[in-house]
């Protein structure tokens, strides 16, 4: 079996190894490849006769899979697949997997991250010590922004599976009440602390909103001019999701008026940014380069996941196939 990894280098920058790949047959590994679907002669040049192709951002269009019909399987290095045409690979009978639990931890971890920035910004105070504001002051502290408790408020999460549950358990430790919203309900999952609620008691009941839903039509632009009105008044919106979940120019605009008292995001609408986004340059706004998935111990599990999807498919009984 001849593998081919087209991206692998965000994954492995060099920290970690592709020695499970390496054991399963005849391996290649570039660290990049234009994710520019224009730009399919080079995809169709690395991928020549490779019998696996793994994927993180390089897409896998139909027209590559027609192109090269000796493919048998795409793994795809990250939860969401939509940089592979599904359907197409489907028609042509490669399987397509994904790896769905490996950043659970690490991804919730970050949306504290955000929301404690905005709570304390500690960046900017531990800046001014440094600059020593503090060595000056006449008093023995200060402070340039209001400091935020969490206990007592109430974050909305969107989307409550693995990730949203884990964001649920962090909440209710730092004394926060949780409003869930899912297609799917699961009751056994309510405390006294966690509910079940409609999208619209989420929108207009919290302090937060954590986003976690995977980016389909029905959840594309679904934080836009319209949502946001029906929020709090100084809410705060954290995107460890998606970046076209929010329609960014609404939520600058909601920024700006002061309706959103903060938005943290770790995805936008095109990655890598455009150099031109206004989203960095407008206030109280934290955009971070989609980097919540990639603390090294999750990353070996992405990669101990990804090894194990390929092994199960060559034994002919595959895991993890997002495409039956």
């Amino acid at each position: 079996m001849k593998i081919v990894v087209l991206d692998g280098y965000t994954l492995n920058p060099g920290d970690i190894d592709w020695k499970g790949f390496e054991k399963l047959g005849e391996f290649k590994c570039y660290d990049r490849t234009t994710t520019k679907k224009e730009e399919s002669a080079k995809i169709l040049e690395r991928i020549a006769d490779a019998d696996a192709v793994i994927t993180n951002k390089t897409p896998i269009t139909r027209e590559i899979l027609e192109a090269k019909p000796k493919v048998k399987y795409i793994g795809v290095l990250a939860t969401g697949y939509n940089v592979v045409d599904v359907a197409a690979a489907k028609e042509k009978g490669v399987a397509v997997t994904n790896i769905p639990t490996y950043g659970t931890t690490a991804v919730a971890q970050f949306v504290f991250a955000h929301l404690l920035e905005f709570c304390h910004h500690v960046a900017h105070h531990a800046q001014t010590v440094k600059d020593g504001r503090w060595a000056k002051s006449e008093d023995f502290c200060y402070w340039d922004y209001p400091l935020i408790e969490l206990a007592d408020k109430t974050i909305g999460v969107i989307g409550f599976g693995r990730i949203g549950q884990t964001v649920a358990k962090i909440a209710v430790a730092f004394g926060m009440k949780v409003l869930a919203h899912d297609e799917y309900v699961n009751k056994a999952l309510e405390t006294d602390s966690i509910k079940y609620a409609t999208l619209d008691e989420v929108l207009s009941q919290s302090d937060v909103i954590s986003l976690h839903v995977p980016l389909f039509d029905s959840t594309k632009g679904m934080i836009n001019k319209s949502s946001i009105a029906k929020m709090r008044d100084g809410v705060f919106i954290i995107n460890t999701s998606r970046g076209p979940l929010v329609v960014e120019k609404d939520i600058i605009e909601a920024l700006e008026s002061g309706k959103v008292a903060g938005y943290g995001s770790d995805v936008v609408e095109v990655e890598p940014i455009l150099a031109d986004n206004k989203l960095p340059r407008t206030k109280n706004c934290h955009i971070t380069p989609h980097i919540a998935w990639a603390p090294k111990a999750a990353r070996i599990r992405l990669m101990n996941i990804a090894v194990d999807n390929l092994a199960a498919f060559v034994k002919g009984s595959p895991v993890n196939v997002v495409n039956k």
